[in-house]
């Protein structure tokens, strides 16, 4: 048995019909496909790599303990990898097969997974969507996940010895046992840590000054009128994505300066401000707040499944026309952040089951989810392999990332960085933001703005 963090526990706690906390890629593969059967059995010898692949996740009997991975004594792969065929060979039904895939609940009886093998695309090209439970990977560790799976070479496809054989599932007993000794060792670690607060005060109060300045920007801002990327969100999504070359984005930042990240946070911004302007709404002095998540995850974390993020949260300046200035005060509002003490104040927030019971902890985190005013989308950037993947013979040609929505934020933009490309991946409610085709659209004219602003000098 091993507990989920405190932090995997939100994605659980927070999931409802309106939530569903997916994660996952779209990956495009060069053809013609294999057979069902040869990607099931590719899968099939590679799944002892990534051990969690076969554990499920147990709730305690009481309100006390947190959920546990257990390994899954009835684990079948074939209830995990299924077929399907694109009719029309149309890129549009494969964006709504992604949709409804992101709002279709796993069994949670079941490890948190699937996989769907999708042929029927144009040029004899097959997909595999991929799906897994945002408790169980955060952005790096579901694209560690991949690279781990897949091959670096052609042809260089080796099952993995594996021996396995599932521990029998623990009696009740064992698991009330399992639960009180480690949350008597949280106990200990608290107290510790507690004890180093008094032990050094004036350190321990600048500290806590500083992180409650920061989770005050962070949760407060003064009135101001809402747009239409906040509001309540149904149960169904849509689905969309685009890709830039990176080349792209190394030639605005050798002649703009900045950072990757600078870049593609300024693309999106505009992205939004011609969203916003094409819904009717008014863009000048005003920001939006998107939520950035922040790698935690140390080298010797990599390859590891679970989440170690925080947030920050940005304010992308909606009133700037010229990339220059966009890209500029992008880069200047990031670089503040950076000493703003927010990584910490979420980290407290994130990881609150730590602290207090976890019946307290999820209600804290649904009421958050449900009732916060601040966000307004999500954007997250996972940097990928920079090298090609391969499922045997096949070339992984693009690969696009699937991120959820929930509570009041209608719309996330999610970029993963693939060999010479960023592939972003848009999802957004169903019925209140049925034009996030437009904001990919806008998000392009982004990114072309700032390298023609580059080449122009």
């Amino acid at each position: 048995m091993e507990r989920l963090s405190s932090l995997d526990g939100v994605f659980l706690a927070v999931e409802d019909r309106s939530n569903q906390m997916n994660i996952g890629t779209v990956a495009i593969f060069d053809g013609p496909g294999p057979s069902f059967d040869e990607v099931r059995g590719f899968l099939a010898g590679r799944i002892a790599l990534v051990p969690r692949c076969r554990q499920r996740v147990r709730e305690p009997a009481g309100v006390l303990g947190r959920p546990v991975w257990i390994d899954d004594v009835r684990f079948d792969i074939g209830e995990h990898v299924h077929a399907l065929s694109l009719s029309d060979q149309d890129r549009g039904d494969l964006d709504s097969l992604v949709a409804d895939l992101l709002t279709t609940p796993l069994d949670r009886n079941r490890p948190l997974w699937e996989v769907w093998v999708v042929d029927g695309l144009a040029e004899d090209r097959w997909s595999i969507v991929a799906k897994v439970h945002h408790c169980m990977v955060d952005g790096i560790a579901g694209s560690d996940l991949l690279s781990a799976i897949l091959d670096q070479r052609p042809d260089a496809y080796t099952a993995v010895p594996d021996p396995w054989v599932p521990l029998p599932e623990p009696s009740a007993l064992a698991f009330a046992w399992f639960s009180v000794r480690t949350a008597l060792g949280s106990l200990v670690a608290h107290l510790r840590n507690a004890a180093d607060v008094f032990g050094h005060p004036v350190r321990s109060w600048d500290r806590a000054r500083s992180v409650l300045i920061a989770a005050k920007r962070l949760w407060y801002r003064q009135h101001h009128d809402p747009t239409s990327l906040i509001g309540p969100i149904g149960t169904q999504r849509r689905w969309t994505h685009i890709d830039v070359p990176f080349g792209d984005v190394r030639a605005i930042r050798a002649a703009m300066g900045g950072t990757v990240n600078d870049v593609v946070v300024a693309a999106v911004s505009s992205g939004f401000r011609d969203l916003l302007v094409e819904r009717g709404e008014s863009v000048e002095g005003r920001t939006i707040t998107a939520m950035v998540p922040v790698s935690l995850r140390v080298p010797t974390e990599r390859g590891q499944t679970g989440n170690r993020v925080a947030n920050v949260h940005a304010l992308l300046p909606m009133g700037h026309t010229d990339p220059r200035s966009m890209l500029q005060a992008v880069h200047e509002h990031l670089e503040n952040l950076k000493s703003s003490h927010e990584i910490e104040a979420t980290g407290l927030l994130l990881r609150i089951g730590d602290y207090v019971p976890r019946v307290l902890a999820d209600r804290v985190a649904r009421t958050v989810l449900h009732r916060q005013r601040n966000v307004e989308t999500v954007i997250t950037n996972v940097p990928g392999p920079r090298s090609p993947l391969y499922l045997g013979s096949h070339r992984m040609i693009e690969g696009y990332p699937m991120a959820p929505i929930g509570g009041r934020v209608r719309i996330s933009v999610a970029i993963w960085s693939y060999c010479d490309h960023l592939y972003i991946g848009i999802t957004g409610d169903r019925d209140t933001a049925p034009d996030i085709e437009r904001l990919g659209q806008g998000i392009n004219r982004g990114f072309a703005g700032l390298l023609e602003a580059a080449r122009s000098g």
